[in-house]
Formats: C-alpha cells, sequence, structure tokens
C-alpha cells in the first residue's frame, strides 16, 4: 500500500504533483491530509509529517509494502520511485531523447522559475486577474518566467504533437500542473496554444477531482494569502 502524505489541496503544489501522478495513472494510495497550520516545530503538521519524514515536509510517499515501510520526500524523487516500482504505467516518455528532455524540464522546474513560484503562490480557490496585471506589470522575473514557459511549452507540443507536452500524459505534465493553475489564478497573458494546453491539463480527471478538494476544504490560511485578508 502506498501512502502519500500533503498538505492543503488549495496551496500546496508540491503536493499536487505526485497526488495527480498517481491520481491519472491508475495507481492505488491512501491519501494523508496535514493541514498547513503552522511549519513550527511544534505545530500538528510538523508532527503528522514528521513520523514518517525526518525533516517534515510534504509530499512524502510511504510504500508500506516494504518492511518497515520505506519513505521517499522530494517530488522528483517520488516521481522517479513510482517509475521504478510500475514501469507498465509509462510514467516518463519511452524514447531515450524525449525520457531524457522530460527529466530536465522537471529538473529546470524543480529548482528554476522563483519569480513565479514566489509572487504567484498557488491559490487554486482564488481568482486574482487584478494582482495577475500587477504582478505582469511590476515583475519582470515574473515575466522571464512565463516567457521561458511558453517557449518550452511551445516546442514540446510541437514536438510530440500534443496533447500533453510529451503526446501522453506523463510525470512532465503533472510536474508543471500547479504552473497550469497559477497560469488560471492570476490571468496570466499566455499565447493561444498555451492557454489551449492549460484548459486541457485542468480538465484531467485528476486535475477535476484535485480542484473539487481544494474548493471544498474552506480553510484559509493566512500564511498562505499574500493579496487576501479573507475568502
Amino acid at each position: 500500500m502506498l501512502k502519500l502524505f500533503i498538505g492543503n489541496k488549495n496551496y500546496s503544489s508540491w503536493s499536487m504533483r505526485p497526488w495527480v501522478l498517481l491520481k491519472q495513472s491508475g495507481i492505488e494510495f491512501e491519501e494523508v491530509m496535514a493541514r498547513f497550520d503552522s511549519f513550527a516545530a511544534g505545530s500538528e503538521f510538523k508532527q503528522v509529517v514528521g513520523r514518517v519524514n525526518p525533516i517534515g515536509k510534504v509530499p512524502t510517499l510511504l510504500d508500506t509494502e516494504l518492511a518497515g515501510g520505506l519513505a521517499v520526500w522530494d517530488t522528483l524523487a517520488i516521481a522517479e520511485y513510482l517509475a521504478e516500482k510500475y514501469p507498465e504505467k509509462k510514467l516518463w516518455p519511452s524514447a531515450v531523447a524525449a525520457r531524457a528532455r522530460a527529466r530536465s524540464v522537471c529538473a529546470e522546474m524543480h529548482s528554476g522559475f522563483t519569480g513565479l513560484r514566489s509572487n504567484c503562490p498557488m491559490n487554486i480557490e482564488a481568482s486574482l486577474p487584478e494582482i495577475g496585471q500587477l504582478v505582469w506589470r511590476d515583475k519582470p522575473a515574473v515575466r522571464a518566467d512565463v516567457e521561458r514557459i511558453v517557449a518550452m511549452w511551445s516546442e514540446l507540443l510541437q514536438a510530440h504533437g500534443g496533447p500533453m507536452l510529451f503526446g501522453e500524459f506523463s510525470i512532465a505534465d503533472a510536474y508543471f500542473a500547479p504552473v497550469v493553475t497559477r497560469l488560471k489564478t492570476y490571468a496570466l497573458p499566455v499565447p493561444t496554444l498555451i492557454g489551449d494546453y492549460v484548459e486541457r491539463v485542468l480538465a484531467l480527471s485528476s486535475m477535476q477531482a484535485w480542484s473539487a478538494d481544494a474548493l471544498a476544504e474552506q480553510d484559509f490560511v493566512v500564511f498562505d494569502e499574500p493579496y487576501r485578508l479573507q475568502r
């Protein structure tokens, strides 16, 4: 049995990646929610996650089929573990070159795009086009990040023919799913090719399920709300 420890679905972009990957790929797992009450050492969040992950962060995947249970954390490590455990799911592209490129763009997302991530935090429940306009006007780092995303996605969609970045759904699409929600929440300007891809990702059954759960949370976490004082 796999257990995936995640944070609030409305805010936790890192948690979204493996959850969407597991759900969309039809891999059975149990979800364990650790609410973002605080990240202090004694918080309930740290207590829940700290039982399986020494650094107390989400997402954390626990494979209870192995003796003593194996904990895997960090989204790239989780993705690689799942790809090895379920080779029949073809979570990475099958072609060597495409697989290498998919790993490259996931690693680029993992370590980069800090302008977009810091200025446009994931918030599925909110609609913030006015904030998006101000951010777009005042934050060149956001414009640069979106420009890179548009170039990357355009190249991949054209090279592999869609509908997903590498043709069929893969780790890469799950990895960029939080970016898709940011583009929607803040209504950041993108060309039609990219806008269509955004809509296709949002229409995935896994994304629909995650978004429905996020809306149902009705949980306003103040430290994750830089632009609003209330829901």
